[in-house]
């Protein structure tokens, strides 16, 4: 039996974190490229720091027309630093050593190794590797509570700064719950981190504290903050040097935020900058619609599926499923349900949850998962229209 009173603490960042700049820009990328053709190949990284913005990796177009790839790539090529230039302004970067319009942009991005793209056309999995999805009955949106709301309170600050409500507040921003759990369920938070970029060089910690704390108060269930919650807001004092001018920021380092902020396993791969032939991106979408579906259907409280697959191979060498002895039905006989509910190759994958469109700039901050589905086809994963068909599955 797991322990059923304990703390829990996950973290999130904010979109104009130095790491998830650079996601933003790599899944900006990707969304131009399947915009310009649903079968384009893409695995860009972005590195930047002080001044500075670097794109890399290896992308693909197919011939259309009688045009070979590479001559439809030469195209599109030149674009990319705007596209770049696009998302920092879009994030909110004016500052002297990190500009929108100043920052020089490097693009070293090229075709895709040939040896990689031959498994690919036989519709196998563009790598090998373990992915892993999460459901928990904890929250509405089936996700851990620490990291859902770590991330509505980002997302929320985000939307006050964008709206000139707190215009004193720069885009980078951390935050950080420590939820109580009693008799497995959360009830409220022990402690609050907030750390936010300010602009205004005289505001202390206490100051920031009273621009921030009514949006944390807003976002979380009621009678979560108590007279002992304790607070730290800006713990180490300013904050006014922020983003990629602070702290260089990579593509794919903050892969437990974007995920269930550790309250599941990850089989290590990132997300952003990469096309859904990727099982690193689509199987850890499949494997999270799949367990969401499997607490939606009322077969467990709390699922961890777990897919992997080799380069090549379209299958899935192996499926499991932990329901952590809260199933209604034995675990093995979840795994033969999901198992029979969907197509688990790379191209199944795709079709399913129509991932071959431009929809993942979007997932680039505040989680990959416990977000609406929207009309155009973001977020697919999160719907739980599968729910009928596992338990009808079951053996």
């Amino acid at each position: 039996m797991s322990r059923q009173n304990y703390v829990f603490t996950s973290e999130s960042v904010s979109e104009g974190h130095p790491d998830k700049v650079c996601d933003r820009i790599s899944d900006a990328v990707l969304d131009f490229l399947l915009n310009e053709d649903p079968m384009a190949r893409v695995a860009c990284e972005t590195f930047a720091t002080t001044g500075l913005v670097v794109i890399g990796g290896e992308i693909g177009l197919p011939d259309r027309n009688g045009r070979p790839g590479h001559e439809r790539l030469k195209d599109v090529m030149g674009r990319i630093p705007q596209i770049a230039r696009d998302c920092i302004r879009d994030i909110g970067y004016e500052q002297e050593k990190f500009h929108w319009n100043t920052c020089h942009v490097l693009n070293f991005l090229h075709e895709q190794s040939v040896d990689i793209a031959q498994g690919v056309e036989r519709e196998g999995a563009g790598d090998q590797g373990i992915m892993f999805g999460h459901a928990t009955d904890e929250t509405p949106e089936l996700m851990p509570a620490p990291i859902l709301y770590s991330h509505a309170i980002l997302r929320r600050l985000a939307e006050a700064r964008k709206s000139g409500a707190a215009p004193m507040l720069g885009p980078d921003a951390k935050s950080q719950l420590s939820v109580e759990y009693v008799d497995g369920n959360p009830v409220g938070v022990t402690q609050i981190v907030v750390s936010h970029q300010h602009l205004d060089p005289n505001m202390s910690s206490g100051d920031v504290r009273a621009v921030v704390e009514p949006y944390v108060r807003e976002v979380l269930p009621e009678g979560w903050i108590r007279d002992n919650t304790v607070w730290h807001v800006n713990p180490t004092g300013k904050f006014l040097i922020g983003g990629p001018d602070g702290d260089a920021g990579l593509t794919g380092r903050k892969i437990i935020v974007d995920t269930y902020g550790g309250r599941a396993p990850h089989g290590g791969g990132a997300f952003s900058g990469k096309d859904p032939t990727k099982v690193d991106r689509s199987a850890a979408y499949a494997a999270r619609y799949l367990a969401k579906n499997v607490v939606a259907a009322g077969l467990a409280r709390r699922c961890t599926i777990q897919l992997s697959y080799a380069i090549g191979v379209p299958e899935p060498l192996s499926i499991y499923v932990d329901t952590y002895g809260t199933g209604t039905v034995p675990d093995e006989a979840i795994e033969i349900a999901v198992a029979g509910s969907m197509d688990l190759t790379p191209s199944g994958i795709r079709a399913h949850l129509s991932l071959d469109r431009p929809i993942y700039s979007r997932t680039s901050a505040y989680g990959h998962f416990g977000r609406e589905p929207e009309a155009d086809g973001g977020f697919s994963w999160e719907k739980n229209d599968l729910a009928e068909t596992i338990a009808a599955k079951l053996p």
